[in-house]
């Protein structure tokens, strides 16, 4: 019965990996690289996220499915506990937080290794844009 769990588990790993493309993530741009909430409506900036991969077709939007959104640092870290004066969304919708004036980072990434809870979350590859709040 061992031998047959095996071969059962090897069948799912190979086919798990038919199909793959191959394609790497190489980094990530998010657009508008700034911008200042006051000249959206509503405050609200919708950021976009385009990937770069190793082989063609080169360039690809990423959807929420493929990316984490997250207020955070230039390193890519995603902010952790604390409140970094914005908030964005999984679809890369962000707004400032009422009474927060200056900039924050908005970052689109792949989540790396898991991170102390306090500290952040760090992305790679990630982008980077900034959101201006009045």
């Amino acid at each position: 019965m061992p031998g047959r769990c095996l071969v059962l588990l090897l069948v799912v790993a190979a086919a798990c990996g038919c199909g793959s493309s191959g394609r790497k993530l190489e980094s990530i741009a998010v657009s508008p690289a700034t911008a200042d909430a006051q000249d959206f409506p509503s405050g609200e900036v919708q950021f976009t996220a385009t990937g770069t991969y190793s082989s063609s077709p080169s360039t690809a939007p990423l959807d929420s499915t493929q990316v984490t959104w997250c207020v955070g640092s230039s390193d890519g870290t995603c902010a952790g506990l604390v409140n970094p004066g914005a908030a964005v969304d999984a679809n890369g919708l962000a707004h400032c937080n009422s009474g927060f004036t200056g900039t924050v980072t908005i970052l689109a990434g792949v989540p790396g290794q898991a991170g102390n809870p306090d500290a952040g979350v760090p992305l790679a590859p990630f982008g980077a844009a900034q959101l201006t709040c009045p």
